[in-house]
């Protein structure tokens, strides 16, 4: 009998515990300060530029195999993603920019495979660059 009394004594404490706990309105966290800079890991841009990004998706035909002409093609792929972006500051600057920096790279190849006799096999290879540019003035 006195585990029972004492387990209902325990049981009779918490809960005059728990009352006022729950009573409580809940806490409302304070509203996030606004950004003046970008987020941590994202590369600042210097005063007076502005950032461009530039997309390229391209399909090539071809072996998706894991034979010597596959790697050539998805090594041929790659490169026109990166020398499309070694150019693309180039162009930048022929159109609107007085100073253009490469920043990033990014590339994506997907082999696709067949699904009718009409497709052909090949990678679809996808670019992404960002620049900072200083535009010229006007």
């Amino acid at each position: 009998m006195t585990s029972k009394k004492y387990a209902l004594s325990l049981a009779a404490f918490l809960l005059t515990l728990a009352a006022p706990a729950g009573a409580q309105a809940p806490a409302v966290p304070a509203p996030a300060p606004a950004r003046l800079y970008p987020p941590i890991g994202a590369p600042a841009v210097r005063d007076g530029y502005i950032r461009v990004t530039a997309t390229l998706n391209i399909f090539i035909a071809g072996p998706i195999d894991e034979g010597e002409e596959a790697e050539k093609l998805r090594d041929r792929a790659r490169r026109m993603i990166y020398g499309t972006a070694a150019r693309e500051c180039d162009l930048l600057r022929e159109t609107m920019a007085q100073e253009c920096i490469l920043e990033s790279v990014n590339s994506n190849l997907n082999g696709g495979q067949r699904y009718q006799s009409s497709q052909r096999e090949g990678y679809t290879v996808s670019g992404t660059m960002m620049m900072s540019v200083k535009l010229k003035k006007e």
